[in-house]
């Protein structure tokens, strides 16, 4: 059996002689296990982030962006790799593998511009001969808690940027899917990355809480379900952590009557099933606003009803399983649910069938129709490839759903009038907002994060966004006096 362990200080090292198994979700087998880490581990890893910051914070930012921008040309030629390591342990497809390695890998190229993204700001003679400018410098040691939907890209959100500022990074990826994050700590070493500035340490809560717990790290990120996300921030705000945690979502997609209802649906299908549902971007809901809903319905079903379910290995699949035996039975108690409150069922994709894959854990894409904003299905997070489609009667009542949800992470709207996409745009309570557009996922130079229960903490991921999260701004006012003093002054100083 594949034993899984971690990376710290430069290689691949476990002291811990207990492990988890890792599934493969196509066939539901155990194909590997992973290091359950304990505290000579974590010691181990806290002492080699130290170390290594002490020398990688004076490092300037010109050399470390060029260790970046060599790690990224050997990461382009690793897609294939990466993306398969994602497949294998996730189940998706290797087209949306790769998808989302590239999404990665473009943060990593953002962060190889980090000598121009630190510059601070500069004001000559604030007071007579007095001058002020800002720094950016180093939190200290970082860490970030990733999820199993995205075990490349997701990373990668994170660990970039915070090298790129000068920090030393700890990575728990999930204990699902694991080994996709030793590779890129792997290549990231390849690149001439010294050892211990980013160490990948697996395991399970007991490991998520002593990075919560240990004053000597300085931030930490998250991204993952909303009640581990206030968890998180929370107890981290105990030791004074910076924090910056994404929670889980609810996305609505409003179709208005004018819309092209074929790019919608197209929009919609990829929205909601794509990942088999499993993206904190995926759309779970579609509003239908007037009489717009007969026919987007009926195009929906239609087109999922041809949806290709199955493993990753076959080139035409198009949805794969859902990660785990547990995750597929919460979404068909999901699904059982949505009947007893009385919304339509649609098309059922709890009794899918794949010869050979038995035992994998498929859900197949599944609508419900004619559901209202009280109900389970509507009000929480699936995480699976379920939409619900609930009907509006004009575009107030739509966007008061949008806005009334606890979730504010994206939104879309797809309509052909101009004034009522900017008045979208405009009064949505959500972080991320797309027209005519799906899934609005910010490229990297822009940053990704949601508003309400879906974003714990000031800052969002990547871009801009990131490089503040990451670095303490400092502020010096300077003056060179003159040989003769004026004496002491005792109010306050203005010009």
């Amino acid at each position: 059996m594949k034993k899984i362990n971690n990376f710290i200080n430069g290689s691949i090292t476990s002291y811990s002689k207990d492990y988890l198994p890792v599934y493969d979700p196509s066939k539901g087998e155990i194909i590997s296990e992973v290091i359950l880490s304990n505290k000579e581990d974590f010691d181990k890893t806290i002492e080699s982030s130290e170390k290594a910051f002490l020398s990688w914070s004076e490092v300037t930012p010109l050399k470390r962006s060029r260790i970046i921008s060599k790690y990224k040309e050997i990461l382009e030629k690793n897609i294939e790799l990466l993306a398969k390591l994602v497949s294998i342990e996730h189940g998706k497809t290797l087209d949306d593998a790769k998808g989302s390695v590239i999404r990665g890998l473009e943060v990593v190229e953002f962060a190889c511009g980090i000598p121009h993204l630190l510059k601070g700001e500069f004001s000559q003679n604030v007071g007579a001969s007095i001058d002020s400018w800002s720094i950016r410098q180093p939190l200290g040691l970082t860490a970030g808690i990733t999820p199993f939907n995205f075990p490349a890209m997701v990373p990668m959100w994170m660990y970039p940027i915070s090298i790129a500022c000068g920090n030393t990074f700890i990575l728990k990826p999930s204990e699902k899917d694991p080994s996709c994050g030793l590779k890129l700590a792997e290549l990231f070493s390849e690149a001439g990355l010294p050892d211990g500035v980013f160490n990948v340490l697996n395991g399970d809560k007991e490991i998520v809480n002593a990075l919560i717990n240990s004053k000597k790290i300085s931030s930490i990120s998250f991204v993952g379900s909303t009640p581990v996300a206030k968890y998180i921030y929370e107890q981290s705000a105990k030791t004074g952590k910076r924090v910056q945690a994404l929670g889980g979502a609810k996305n609505h997609l409003v179709v208005m009557p004018d819309a092209n209802i074929n790019q919608a649906v197209d929009g919609i299908m990829g929205a909601a099933f794509g990942s088999a549902g499993e993206r904190c971007m995926a759309v779970s809901v579609a509003v239908a606003v007037g009489d717009i809903a007969e026919e987007l319905v009926e195009k929906i079903s239609s087109n999922a009803q041809t949806l290709k379910v199955a493993p990753w290995t076959d080139d035409e699949s198009q949805m794969g399983p859902v990660i785990s035996k547990e995750h597929k039975n919460k979404i068909i108690e999901y699904i059982d649910e949505g009947e007893k409150e009385g919304a339509s069922l649609v098309l059922d994709g709890r009794n899918i069938n794949i010869q050979g894959y038995e035992n994998g854990y498929f859900v197949g894409p599944t609508i419900f129709d004619n559901v209202n904003k009280n109900m389970k299905i509507y009000k929480e997070e699936i995480f699976g490839p379920v939409l619900s489609v609930i009907r509006a009667k004009d575009y107030k009542e739509a966007l008061d759903l949008v806005n009334n949800h606890q979730f504010g992470n994206g939104t879309s709207i797809y309509t052909s009038d101009g004034e009522v996409s900017r008045h979208f745009t405009t009064n949505t309570k959500i972080g991320m907002v797309g027209i005519n557009v799906p899934i609005p996922v910010p490229m990297a130079f822009h940053s990704f994060g949601g508003w309400k229960q879906s974003l714990f903490g000031d800052h969002a991921m990547h871009g801009i966004e990131g490089v503040r999260f990451f670095t303490k701004l400092k502020t010096i006012t300077s003056r060179w006096p003159k040989s003769i003093q004026a004496g002491p002054e005792f109010k306050m100083p203005t010009n």
